[in-house]
């Protein structure tokens, strides 16, 4: 559990591609960001805007067997893809006595999790040690003990932990504790009575109870149901995703000894210190009431059934590394059940996501070293302080916030930091010890490095340097904590940022990310915390009712949105994302404006400037997306569907409906009353 970060998207959910900037000619030669050819003239702009400006891309890219969605976003994601493989497969061949150089890491790392037959030959024994370690479990006190030490391993058994700045002084950093437990994706799928919440229930029990006959269990349906019967209690005492989204209610300070009398059974200072933390007084605790649940059913279920939970969680969360019977049973039910994917991916795909997650850094600095061109660095600087400059004009013109709140949100503005690119202080790794036919191995001490490196922090001053992604991430984000906007190198490219294309389409891609970006910083969650980092009101009452009101307008709007013909949206999940979406869009606009080409009307292609900034917009999101993977983000996703990040924030955009001669009886035509108009 680390920072809280609020993302252009969660999991990569906006997953572009870096484009290799070589001396390779197809990396470089002339591309065509904005393709009339994409367009379905059949439908008119103000009736689906997104199936306008994308409809015949749509329908000749279907959704390849091994994605659950395909986009312009993944078909860029490929080049970079291939941009790290090469990297890979370079590496893989380094020959060297230096084995803490970073070529050798990446390289053993790489070679460890593509040698299949010796993955095939180790099956379960690499978790020999700790399965052993859990069948001695012979008490409560060692189940809590068994679930610390798993915690200091990168096995995040029972609950999620991490360490980060206080949300209510910043400078200081803390032992942070959340629910967790649970094999499905969310706790509401313990509880949705619809078809499909119960097929996949009774698809995930299968699951459970046929890894458990691969790990020898002779019990396998009873202990199926005591594993699932301990997870739907934790379910029940869980928070939801959107009681989750209020700042206040997951910040709850406790010395130990008072959170131990609200957790019987648990102590808390000894298990912090199995947990490799001492001198600590106070933790963070995101949900109290699962904590003193999870507590008493560690006192009243009997320990053979946690013992059950544990192996069965641990070999669950390592199936991937494992052999081909746990890897293929997990994607069966996480890949195909849950989100109707196909196929896996290819073998050195997953293998390289592995090795991002695991040392990111390292390969990271060889990413930078080949693929980065420093002026972009320079150019996205120069977008940043346009979009902040036009983003101040815009608070200072609010007609519904107060001088006094005003004053306040610009010196928050002002304040942002900026992160651009990679970070300037890489990572070492340098106790992580890579195997290069254990991949098992490779996983767990890289975790283990991980929690050393976050626990490091405890005592410490706050480091603002951090980066929270790897530069060859393809997203963004917004940390309150840090009061910063971050855009690592992965995003700086086509189809968002482009030095060859017009005004129009940079700042309808790059520029709504940075809009999008800076908006978190003021969105339902951001806004709470202030200038320097803190969770503290600095609204005056009338405003903050004044933004609630507002909030509500987008809340109800997307809340009409459906998907598979009957699933709504969840407004009140998205707010956030929705919030940053329409700020986005409306702050790149406005920057564009200024420009050269803003103060045209020149057509290019047949269409003016103006039509061409929304159509960046539009092409940003297209994508197909299977029905399995829509139903499954309606339930766990921050962000809306694809189709509505498109048409949601243009239907409530004034200049979106001027361009496109958008009239009374177009479907996307709002009243300008009811139009959404926040910052």
């Amino acid at each position: 559990m680390k920072q809280k970060l609020f993302l252009l998207s969660a999991t990569l959910l906006l997953s572009l591609s870096m484009q290799s900037q070589t001396s390779d000619k197809k990396a470089t030669s002339p591309r065509k960001l904005l393709d009339p050819a994409n367009i379905d003239p059949h439908i008119k702009p103000g009736n689906d805007f997104f199936r306008y400006a994308n409809g015949s891309w749509l329908r000749t890219n279907p959704i390849p067997p091994s994605e659950t969605r395909w986009g312009s976003f993944n078909e860029l994601q490929e080049n970079n893809y291939n941009a790290l493989h090469i990297l890979l497969e370079a590496a893989a061949k380094v020959k060297t006595d230096n084995k803490n150089s970073k070529e050798w890491k990446v390289g053993a790392f790489y070679k460890s999790g593509m040698n299949e037959e010796a993955i095939e030959k180790l099956g379960l024994t690499p978790l020999n040690k700790l399965l052993t370690r859990i069948n001695t479990i012979s008490t409560p006190s060692d189940v809590v003990n068994e679930i610390a030490i798993e915690q200091t391993e990168g096995i995040a058994s029972l609950f999620n932990f991490g360490v980060s700045p206080d949300d209510k002084n910043v400078v200081k950093q803390i032992p942070q504790f959340a629910q967790g437990g649970l094999g499905l994706p969310d706790r509401d799928y313990y509880f949705n009575k619809d078809t499909r919440s119960k097929n996949i229930r009774d698809a995930y029990k299968g699951y459970i109870s046929l890894t458990l006959k691969y790990m020898k269990d002779e019990n396998a349906t009873m202990a199926m149901e005591q594993i699932y019967s301990i997870e739907e209690k934790l379910a029940e005492a869980s928070m939801t995703r959107i009681e989750q989204r209020d700042p206040y209610k997951v910040y709850n300070k406790f010395f130990l000894e008072d959170l131990s009398k609200l957790t019987p059974g648990i102590n808390w200072r000894m298990l912090l210190i199995s947990m490799k933390m001492t001198g600590q007084d106070t933790v963070l605790v995101a949900q109290p009431k699962f904590f003193t649940v999870a507590a008493n059913l560690l006192n009243n279920i009997s320990v053979d059934a946690w013992k059950k939970y544990l192996a069965f969680h641990l070999v669950s969360s390592m199936a991937p590394y494992l052999n081909r019977d746990f890897d293929a049973a997990r994607f069966e039910f996480y890949g195909k059940t849950v989100r109707g994917q196909q196929e896996q991916k290819p073998r050195w795909k997953r293998v390289l996501q592995v090795i991002d997650g695991s040392v990111g850094e390292l390969l990271g600095q060889m990413y930078v070293e080949k693929n980065f061109n420093a002026e972009s660095k320079k150019r996205m600087l120069a977008l940043v302080n346009n979009l902040q400059a036009t983003y101040a004009d815009r608070i200072k013109r609010l007609d519904w916030m107060s001088d006094v709140t005003k004053k306040k949100a610009l010196a928050k503005l002002n304040s942002f930091m900026k992160k651009i690119g990679y970070t300037d202080k890489w990572k070492t790794y340098s106790s992580v010890t890579i195997s290069e036919t254990d991949y098992v191995a490779n996983v767990l001490c890289a975790s283990s490095y991980e929690y050393d490196f976050y626990i490091s922090k405890l005592g410490k001053p706050v480091d603002k340097t951090e980066w929270g992604m790897t530069p060859q991430t393809v997203n963004a984000y917004y940390n309150p904590a840090f009061n910063e906007i971050v855009f690592p190198a992965g995003i700086l490219q086509y189809p968002f940022f482009d030095f060859s294309a017009d005004d129009a389409l940079n700042y309808g891609g790059i520029g709504a990310v940075i809009g999008h970006e800076m908006t978190h910083g003021f969105d339902d969650q951001g806004r709470q915390y202030d200038e320097t980092g803190n969770l503290n009101d600095w609204w005056t009452k009338d405003d903050a009712k004044k933004f609630v009101d507002k909030s509500n307008v987008v809340i109800s709007q997307f809340n009409e949105y459906t998907v598979l013909d009957t699933v709504h949206v969840k407004g009140e999940l998205t707010l956030g994302e929705n919030l940053a979406d329409l700020g986005g869009i409306a702050i790149a606009y406005e920057a564009f404006k200024k420009t050269a080409q803003g103060k045209t009307n020149n057509k290019i292609d047949g269409f003016t400037p103006d039509q061409r900034f929304f159509m960046s917009w539009a092409q940003v999101w297209r994508a197909n997306t299977r029905p399995e993977e829509m139903a499954s983000r309606i339930v766990t996703d921050p962000h809306s569907p694809n189709e509505w990040r498109c048409n949601g924030p243009l239907s409530n955009f004034d200049p979106f409906y001027e361009a496109f001669s958008i009239k009374l009886g177009d479907k996307m035509y709002r009243n300008p009353k009811q139009r959404a108009k926040v910052w």
